[in-house]
């Protein structure tokens, strides 16, 4: 019995075939011809439409500066992390559309939007935003209320008389 040394070995022990392994996929750049990459965050009800252009670091949502749409701090730091992470601070400009939910989910889809279209302007971010989970969806969405309870687990006020 042969002792394997490599992987390639134990594929060639097994029988299997090198090029039948998948290659990795390849993430090219997606840019319109204005030079602009466009995707779309989401995170509970709500949704973002997001454009990035090389410029001075302006970010517009819904026509307004960011800093006055999103008046709490804490909204802020999160629509920056994206852009921090990848220390492109001040080189792109973000024109983005929000709809839907409240404030705090229409912050975390412009973070989501902003991510994404950061790895389509430049597919090599992808290492630097993904070990953070900026470009993983956030599934969770508010739970139906089902009949027989106030709220969708709370349960109506008991009383035995």
């Amino acid at each position: 019995m042969t002792e394997v040394q490599s992987l390639s070995e134990l594929g060639q022990a097994m029988g299997v075939a090198a090029s039948t392994q998948a290659a990795a996929p390849v993430h090219e750049r997606k840019v319109d011809s204005l030079g602009r990459a466009y995707a779309t965050g989401k995170r509970k009800n709500a949704v973002s439409r997001v454009w990035l252009v090389r410029g001075s670091g302006k970010i517009t949502v819904n026509g307004k500066d960011f800093t006055s749409y999103f008046a709490r701090p804490v909204l802020q730091m999160l629509i920056m992390q994206p852009i921090l992470a990848a220390n492109r601070d001040g080189q792109f400009d973000v024109i983005a559309t929000c709809e839907g939910g409240g404030l705090s989910g229409q912050a975390g889809a412009l973070r989501h939007g902003i991510s994404k279209a950061l790895t389509y302007f430049e597919p090599e971010l992808r290492g630097a935003l993904k070990p953070y989970g900026f470009l993983t969806r956030d599934s969770r969405v508010v739970e139906r209320k089902k009949y027989g309870r106030a709220k969708a687990r709370r349960s109506f006020q008991f009383s035995k008389r």
